[in-house]
């Protein structure tokens, strides 16, 4: 059977109308995703070379020196807060033998404590690593650091003392 041309028909309402607008805008989506867009990229022999970007290199010493300044200009603790605690907790029950509790702001005067302690043995050390033209602190650095200071180089036994 032969295919033969419809004429339109005059639509019977306002309903319809819709309908048919909403049919016409669907075909439309239809047809815009279905057509393909005119290629728009260049060839590959007309992109330009890609510019690898190269690893930055700094002077020696100068990230040390901005971490420095980064851990001068912080006011929180250095030294992480649950491995600490759990040194202090070692420590006092391998002196004595008991359980203590500790309160929280015992712990964290503590850890304050130490790490003024360290932080100026460490100053102090880098001193005379400088004096001795060096740049790294050796450990003879802080030896001379802690005999110059008054302190005592080799720990006694404090677990036999307390055990009298």
């Amino acid at each position: 059977m032969a295919r033969t041309k419809q004429t339109a028909k005059k639509s019977a309402g306002f309903r319809n109308e819709i309908v048919a607008k909403a049919i016409a805008s669907k075909r439309m989506r239809v047809q815009l995703a279905t057509k393909r867009c005119p290629r728009v990229f260049p060839s590959y022999k007309e992109l330009p070379p890609v510019k690898m970007q190269q690893k930055r290199y700094h002077k020696k010493g100068s990230l040390a020196l901005k971490e420095i300044r980064r851990f001068q200009k912080s006011t929180n603790l250095l030294i992480p807060r649950a491995p600490f605690i759990r040194l202090v907790r070692d420590v006092a029950n391998s002196l004595t033998g008991e359980q203590y509790k500790w309160r929280g702001l015992a712990l964290v005067a503590l850890q304050e404590a130490a790490e003024y302690y360290l932080v100026n043995l460490f100053e102090d050390s880098n001193l005379c690593a400088l004096h001795a033209s060096r740049v790294t602190i050796m450990p003879k650095d802080i030896q001379l650091v802690r005999k110059i200071r008054g302190e005592t180089t080799t720990m006694p036994m404090p677990s036999v003392a307390l055990r009298r």
